[in-house]
């Protein structure tokens, strides 16, 4: 029977995509509107611990820190490589659980400076859980059994499959990226300390996620600005890269599930069981985002450009979340079709925070709004 609190939360990289929309999700405040998502029954409080990159962005929360702050909810910018402040946010807040989405997450910039990867993937992740170790630890030596590490992993991990196949919970780890292999290795330190030091521990891995508040340079957040601004759409190599894609809010769902129904050392794959080619998508995305910007799709269509293809790209991830659906009785609730549309509304809706990212202003808005140490 699982004896865990889940009152004091610390949560990593909660400014960024997934991080910011999982808070949204916490306080029954879905990012999407989508009554569906409000659910999660959570009444403790949560600490986002973020060192504010370039993918960091509060203006995501300021909704949560206008009603919660300082009551439920609390910001601390600190690098999660900072062991000291780790060791003392742990101490200030009680914390009970920890839920690590911090990441440096883009493939593109992985190859281009590969360092930053390997220091926040691999050296953040491993004093976040040499932090917990200590703080948790009782004075016989053993760790609390009341408490939990809980670590967001990729599907990348996995490697590339073929036409046909889907990655399992114990399908082997092959990365091809820097990006990749950071996490893999990041993934591996985790069940590490599981295994060594009996660090209650669990892991997940997701497949492509979107929806509201992701950095404008990923995917579709850009192919829908560029379609409402007139500019090109870049696609790499031949464009059939086949992705597999879930709502934000159903995998925050399901993380939420993970951390409070799974066994510590497990491990569970997330995926949404919707796979689309990339140039597939785009034209979908074309056709939507043209539509709701009154424009003429099949001028549009023609501004897709063909760019040379990323390095070590690997063609296909699809993932059987199988186990996740019969242990934990999680499933997706946002269709597709539903999705993609309220994501394309939304950053239609939502240019100014899109502009503060892309011109900086954020960091004034940041620099304004919050104390940080």
């Amino acid at each position: 029977m699982l004896n865990r609190k889940l009152q004091n939360i610390l949560i990593t990289g909660g400014a960024g995509f997934i991080g910011s929309n999982f808070i949204h999700y916490l306080f029954n405040e879905s990012s999407s509107g989508n009554e569906a998502f409000k659910d999660s029954g959570f009444t403790g409080k949560v600490v986002n611990v973020d060192c504010l990159t370039y993918a960091g962005n509060l203006e995501s929360l300021s909704d949560i820190k206008k009603k919660y702050g300082n009551s439920r909810y609390y910001f601390e910018k600190v690098d999660i490589c900072d062991r000291k402040q780790i060791e003392r946010i742990l101490k200030q807040y009680e914390i009970d659980t920890i839920i690590h989405f911090a990441a440096e997450s883009h493939v593109d910039r992985s190859i281009l400076g590969p360092e930053a990867f390997i220091k926040t993937n691999v050296m953040g992740t491993f004093t976040l859980l040499d932090c917990a170790r200590n703080y948790w630890k009782k004075e016989d030596g053993s760790i609390r059994d009341d408490v939990l590490f809980h670590h967001i992993s990729t599907d990348e991990v996995y490697g590339s499959l073929g036409e046909t196949g889907y990655f399992l919970e114990t399908t082997p780890y092959d990365p091809r990226s820097p990006y990749s292999s950071s996490k893999a290795s990041s993934d591996h330190l985790v069940n590490a300390y599981f295994h060594t030091y009996g660090l209650p521990t669990t892991l997940s891995n997701c497949t492509n996620n979107y929806g509201p508040y992701q950095f404008p340079e990923k995917l579709l957040p850009l192919m829908i600005s560029n379609i409402k601004d007139g500019k090109n759409l870049p696609v790499y190599g031949d464009g059939k890269n086949i992705r597999d894609w879930i709502y934000v809010e159903d995998h925050n769902r399901g993380v939420w599930q993970i951390v409070n129904k799974a066994p510590a050392g497990t491990k569970w794959n997330l995926g949404g069981e919707n796979e689309w080619e990339n140039i597939k998508l785009l034209n979908t995305v074309i056709d939507l985002t043209s539509k709701e910007l009154d424009k003429d799709t099949e001028e549009v269509r023609k501004t897709i450009t063909y760019v040379k293809d990323r390095p070590g790209h690997d063609r296909r991830y699809a993932i059987d979340c199988t186990k996740a659906k019969n242990e934990l009785g999680w499933e997706r609730k946002m269709t597709f079709n539903e999705g993609l549309l309220a994501t394309i509304k939304w950053y239609l809706s939502n240019t100014e925070w899109i502009e503060n990212i892309k011109s900086g202003a954020y960091k004034d808005w940041i620099n304004k709004n919050y104390e940080s140490r």
